[in-house]
């Protein structure tokens, strides 16, 4: 598959065909005295949300008022009746158990001469989905152009489609049903969602992750939100071709992941950190022990030696949980050459330092942060979590011996994900941490259909590296760190 159908397809703009406007907030009481109104002028046409209704396969759309009734009184007499012959790993079994049930139903009814083949079809699919899968939802986790699906209602499932966001048709029957859909979740990692506990991250089996939000803390009744887990590992060549970054960018990190450099790709939620990762971990030579710590197993390496460990929430008691930071700190006496840590966001971060330090080059991590600068400062507060009685200079000292080259990524302006910025650590001065920025992405406009566009150019500022990179036998051009023109407007991507 091309990366334009992954990593840019994705995000190409879809036609308006409708806007949803969230609901009115209730009207203000008017003081005695009133001022004269101020009106806002109505948003731009950037600034309004971009919902559009999402085109759905047949057997996901709507059910008619008959085939509704027919579904509610199958699912019933299934549930009442039929209860010891629903296997799960049964598949084919339980299809035939709704086929006949189905059959069944419609033969009683005067009205059966109306219902088509294909509705009957449907209808079974449908019932499948709700007994063994996730009901409405199986429809959009099939559909790989859809990233993300946010059920923020039972009657109100929007998704993210090629970078925008959509408001579907689909819809639970009522909350009950949403509730059974999180019940069959959260249970599969042994874990609850109650009133006492509202809140729950968890993962589907293919790797999905999902988080589960339930009243009283969702105040309009329970949420779930799930990021779907990417079947296909971009190469460095598609990421290029899509603009993700140029061939200079690659081959740098190319050179900084094969001589050990560590590597810290910072960004925003969902600006491609893990996608760039899984690129980055590619370039790690197939005869080193590589040890993968994740909150949820998303890294997927291409390499034999690779052992791959997963934090484990607690469980009803309230006992069993294992952190990143438990894990980190087991990979050490695994003897590691690599460790990768898929984020980065509390108090292992002073063990992942630590190990930086004392042997492990080339390590990697992601980290939620805006720019360079920000994810520096933000290691330093991470560290602090660690309950550590260091002084600033002594984890800022830590920083700065530990990291090396640090990548931004961006989610643009249309939905696009690209390397905004490569930039070096260049250690401590005058008590800060020094960075170089080598590489940065320079955005000149936007295009008719609301993507962002420009180009990636150097800086001009050469890499403190070369002289590393020749004593490992890597030979950079200097010329690639030459800034370029801006190219004319049909070169901007």
């Amino acid at each position: 598959m091309k990366l334009s159908e992954r990593f840019d397809r994705r995000y190409q703009q879809s036609p308006m065909t409708g806007t949803v406007a969230p609901p009115a907030p209730a009207p203000p009481v008017a003081p005695v005295v009133a001022p004269a109104p101020v009106v806002a002028p109505p948003p731009t046409p950037a600034e309004e949300p971009l919902i559009i209704p999402t085109e759905l396969s047949e057997q996901a759309a709507s059910l008619s008022p008959a085939l509704a009734a027919a579904k509610a009184e199958i699912h019933a007499q299934l549930l009442s009746h039929h209860t010891a012959q629903i296997d799960i790993n049964n598949r084919a079994g339980i299809r035939r158990l709704l086929l006949q049930l189905t059959e069944e139903h419609f033969r009683s009814k005067p009205a059966a001469a109306v219902i088509t083949a294909a509705d009957k079809e449907r209808l079974v699919e449908i019932l499948f989905d709700e007994v063994i899968g996730l009901g409405p939802l199986e429809a959009l986790l099939r559909d790989p152009d859809i990233s993300e699906v946010m059920v923020n209602r039972p009657e109100q499932i929007f998704v993210e489609r090629r970078g925008k966001i959509e408001l579907t048709t689909l819809a639970f029957e009522d909350e009950r049903s949403l509730r059974r859909v999180i019940d069959r979740i959260v249970s599969t990692i042994g874990r609850r969602v109650d009133e006492s506990e509202p809140m729950c991250d968890a993962r589907l089996k293919d790797g999905s992750r999902v988080n589960v939000v339930i009243p009283p803390v969702a105040i309009y009744g329970p949420c779930l939100t799930i990021r779907k887990f990417g079947r296909e590992v971009l190469s460095p060549e598609q990421i290029i071709s899509a603009g993700g970054a140029t061939a200079a960018i690659i081959s740098y990190l190319d050179a900084a992941v094969k001589t050990r450099l560590n590597i810290i790709v910072s960004g925003g939620t969902g600006s491609g950190k893990t996608t760039l990762l899984n690129v980055l971990s590619g370039f790690i030579p197939g005869n080193e022990r590589i040890v993968t710590c994740e909150d949820a197993a998303e890294l997927r390496l291409r390499q034999v030696h690779v052992i791959s460990l997963e934090s484990k929430p607690q469980n009803v008691e309230g006992r069993g949980a294992i952190s990143i930071r438990d894990l980190v700190r087991n990979c050490l006496r695994m003897r590691p050459d690599r460790i990768v840590v898929g984020e980065c966001r509390g108090p292992e971060a002073l063990d992942m330092l630590q190990a930086m330090n004392t042997g492990h080059d080339g390590s990697m991590s992601t980290l939620h942060a805006n720019n360079p600068r920000d994810a520096v400062n933000r290691l330093e507060t991470l560290v602090l979590l660690a309950g550590t009685e260091l002084p600033s200079r002594a984890i800022r000292s830590q920083i700065a011996s530990a990291i090396n080259v640090i990548v931004q990524t961006e989610r643009l302006r249309g939905g696009s994900r690209k390397v905004v910025s490569v930039a070096e650590v260049l250690g401590l001065v005058d008590g800060e941490i020094a960075l170089q920025e080598l590489f940065a992405f320079r955005q000149v406009g936007v295009s008719p259909d609301g993507r962002a566009v420009g180009y990636h150019t150097a800086t001009g500022a050469r890499s403190a590296q070369l002289h590393h990179f020749r004593s490992n036998g890597v030979e950079l051009a200097e010329e690639m760190f030459v800034p370029v023109a801006q190219p004319p407007a049909e070169q901007l991507y």
